[in-house]
């Protein structure tokens, strides 16, 4: 049962019971108390039907920002894989390295090339130094380059 089939409900009792709403002060009182729970229930019909349309409208909305939503992000994938192709390079970053001169503490770039040969020269200081491939400083010549040749140590 709605609000509204309540408050009707109620003013059919009152109606029943003859009460004398011009001459009885409780009658005025019944009366009036009713035809307030009238209006209070046709606005909350009134919200209501409101709250239904906006919720519509809200899936409506929600519906064309998910499409809007594809398309950009669609776009941006497509942009990601083109960087990827046309390029040639996976990725630019995974072919340098970092290290730090063990003379000067320079941070230096090396790519992939500089780390195979095993030594640097540093363009800071213009120091030698190895370069520990394996992480490792057991090997032959002590250096730590994991190589197994001698080196002029300074």
């Amino acid at each position: 049962m709605t609000i509204s089939e309540k408050v009707a409900y109620l003013k059919g009792l009152a109606d029943g019971l003859d009460i004398d709403a011009e001459n009885s002060k409780e009658g005025k009182l019944l009366t009036h108390i009713i035809g307030i729970l009238e209006e209070v229930g046709m606005s909350i019909e009134d919200l209501e039907d409101s709250i239904e349309a906006m919720g519509e409208e809200i899936d409506a909305i929600s519906d064309d920002l998910s499409d809007v939503e594809e398309v950009i992000f669609e776009e941006d994938d497509e942009d990601e894989d083109d960087d990827d192709c046309c390029c040639g390079d996976e990725d630019e970053d995974e072919d340098f390295f970092e290290v730090e001169c063990p003379n000067c503490g320079a941070d230096l770039t090396i790519d992939e090339s500089v780390l195979a040969a095993g030594c640097i020269t540093c363009p800071a200081c213009d120091s030698k130094f190895a370069i520990d491939v394996n992480g490792c400083e057991d090997d032959d010549c002590g250096c730590g380059c994991g190589c197994d040749h001698d080196h002029d140590h300074e």
